[in-house]
């Protein structure tokens, strides 16, 4: 009774202060930072009593969040998720740290562990780091993309109904953003060099875009062959699944091309069940091969011409052109400056997020392209492997790589031991999406951003919460 009355009184207080708070900024004719708090008050409600509405709210506004890097205000957040997640994320902790509860089995999982190690590293070169301002921002917001889009999605997963609400929750406002990008494209004649801008302000370029877009694709392919699914709910998808497809075309990002075909590999592997005794041998004999051929292969390449163009044919002929294509020989830059970095700094990098700051003296004036700047001001290392290099040292890649063997380590297996039709095909099809982006990243790196982090962690946290509360599940049929 005592309690119950100090809570009540504790309640009165704060809803006092709060109502004299907005009393006194309307007085003072600040009604922005007035109309501010209700609405993070209510945020703040939902966080405590329904965390998973509040990431549902994340992942709505994900796909159409925009960075006030690239306006006016010139500050380094995206809205409204980054704000979103860090109030998530300091509901989750503070529930973890009064609670003292979370499932072991989640926490013991070799996913969480690999998961955990590649933080905890992040944190480490953080403190090493050149930029320290730079990195412990990287760092902060690195903890709050792990922890809402893997944490918490993973005890949301415990529904099985949640895996469905994920994806499609992203997939719809994404295609608000395809429809926009089309129409702006479209009214430049869907020519080639606005195709790399038109989807501003959703997206920073057409990489990232295309990237995303190329994601989703085997998910809603997998849905087309979901037992589950009505025929009029599979019409529906194959309608989304065609405006994915126009989306990624007209991106112009041969790297989501490219990362499909890999996706579509990955998945014939798994269904034909391809030992991997064999594809280490296929894979050792093309090692050699190439190996063998290397300076045929280089000629050959140097002759390759053909720059990135309108005409889809020439546009993947230009995917080898080492020789005059800016956009891959700007690539070959950075990816040099990033070995040239690892070089000086091997153990602990020069830190997270300070590449784009430190790269340009470690450019020599032979790689330098028509795109190149003496500053060394546009971006990243276009790379997901070689970025950490730089910023984190060797470790930094060798725990994203074991954190890419789990997923197919544990994944795989689990396909196979299954019963549940349904949640075969979710897995499947995470695997696949998945496998998009990491191919993906070979040629690119956006982790450090909301719109890959969602789905990124997310399609990690599947996996995990299948084997954890789901691998035992029988199969069902689902009532509409």
């Amino acid at each position: 009774m005592i309690n119950s009355s100090i809570n009540n009184k504790t309640v009165y207080a704060i809803g006092a202060f709060f109502i004299a708070l907005i009393a006194a900024l309307v007085y003072a004719e600040i009604y922005y930072v007035a109309a501010i708090i209700p609405a993070f008050l209510l945020i703040v409600g939902v966080a405590l009593f329904r965390l998973d509405w509040l990431m549902y709210l994340i992942i709505l506004g994900t796909p159409i969040s925009l960075s006030l890097e690239k306006m006016t205000f010139n500050l380094g957040l995206i809205l409204p998720t980054e704000p979103l997640m860090f109030g998530a994320m300091v509901v989750f902790l503070g529930k973890l740290f009064y609670d003292h509860k979370y499932d072991p089995r989640i926490i013991k999982h070799p996913i969480t562990i690999g998961v955990i190690f590649y933080i905890l590293w992040t944190g480490i070169t953080a403190i090493t780091s050149e930029m320290p301002i730079v990195s412990l921002k990287m760092f902060i917001s690195r903890i709050w993309f792990v922890t809402t889009c893997y944490f918490i999605v993973v005890k949301i997963f415990k529904d099985p109904k949640a895996f469905h609400k994920y994806f499609w929750f992203f997939i719809l406002p994404l295609i608000g953003v395809i429809f926009y990008t089309l129409y702006q494209h479209g009214i430049r004649g869907f020519e080639e060099k606005p195709a790399h801008w038109v989807m501003q302000p959703f997206f920073k370029d057409h990489t990232s875009y295309g990237a995303i877009i190329a994601f989703y694709i085997p998910i809603l392919i997998g849905y087309l062959f979901n037992p589950h699914f009505r025929w009029n709910l599979k019409f529906i998808t194959s309608i989304v699944l065609l405006i994915f497809v126009v989306g990624v075309i007209m991106s112009y990002t041969r790297a989501a091309w490219l990362s499909l075909v890999a996706a579509m590999l990955v998945v014939m592997i798994i269904k034909w069940r391809i030992h991997i005794k064999y594809l280490i041998g296929v894979a050792s004999i093309v090692l050699v091969v190439l190996f063998s051929l290397q300076e045929q292969i280089i000629q050959k390449l140097e002759k390759n011409k053909q720059d990135s163009s309108g005409d889809f044919a020439e546009h993947v002929e230009s995917m080898s052109n080492v020789a005059s294509d800016a956009s891959n020989l700007e690539r070959l830059n950075r990816w040099s400056c990033a070995v040239k970095m690892f070089k000086e700094r091997p153990v602990f990098g020069w830190g997270p997020g300070t590449y784009m700051f430190q790269y340009a003296p470690f450019q020599s004036s032979q790689d330098l392209t028509i795109i190149s700047t003496n500053f060394g001001d546009l971006g990243n290392a276009h790379s997901e492997y070689l970025g950490p290099l730089a910023e984190q040292g060797v470790f930094g890649p060798l725990l994203f790589l074991m954190l890419i063997f789990l997923i197919y380590y544990k994944g795989i297996p689990l396909y196979y031991k299954l019963k549940n039709r349904d949640l075969k095909m979710v897995l499947l099809t995470a695997i696949a999406a998945l496998t998009t982006y990491l191919t993906h990243g070979v040629l690119n790196n956006f982790l450090d951003t909301d719109k890959a982090s969602v789905p990124f962690w997310g399609c990690l946290a599947i996996i995990t919460a299948i084997e954890v509360f789901h691998k035992d599940l029988e199969d069902y049929e689902v009532e509409d």
